[in-house]
């Protein structure tokens, strides 16, 4: 593989960003893009902050590292993620021709990199993106339950408070 870099170094980044959705009430997922080891753009998920449905972590990165780099194919990056992209996210990974993905966690109801379907490799694209999975899946995945926990308890008072 032509991208040797330290995989964990860069997802503790993505963590960094995913900690920053979390702390405005986002979904925590984050996301950095590195070209030539080092980091051009980082994105966060803030749906809720932007009402928009398009301002997820990854598709804020591609912006980013398209008008850093002046061109919308990403041949040379790699993107680090900490849940696995969504379709629409997957869509545009293969659409900016990023050769390589790092996901640190899977995401069973909506990834596109493998869980539901795999748009990375579908054979009539002309674009296939490698992925690696599993880094430090753990620490994402702990931050994920740890958010819907919280929510879950949040909306279960406020739920309590008005039928009071």
């Amino acid at each position: 593989m032509r991208f040797d870099y330290d995989h964990e170094k860069f997802m503790k980044k993505a963590m960094l960003q995913a900690k920053k959705a979390a702390s405005i009430g986002e979904v925590p997922i984050g996301c950095v893009i590195v070209k030539d080891g080092e980091i051009i753009a980082r994105g966060y998920n803030k749906r809720k902050k932007d009402k928009n449905t398009l301002s997820h972590a990854e598709l804020t990165a591609i912006n980013k590292a398209c008008k850093k780099t002046g061109d919308w194919r990403l041949e040379d990056c790699v993107l680090y993620v900490t849940l696995e992209p969504c379709q629409m996210c997957a869509g545009a990974i293969v659409q900016a021709r990023i050769p390589l993905v790092v996901i640190g966690c899977k995401n069973e109801k909506a990834g596109c990199a493998g869980s539901i379907l795999d748009l990375f490799n579908v054979d009539k694209f002309n674009h296939k993106v490698e992925k690696i999975e599993g880094v430090l899946e753990e620490e994402c995945s702990h931050m994920l339950t740890e958010f819907f926990k919280s929510l879950r308890l949040r909306l279960k008072s406020e739920r309590e408070i008005n039928e009071d």
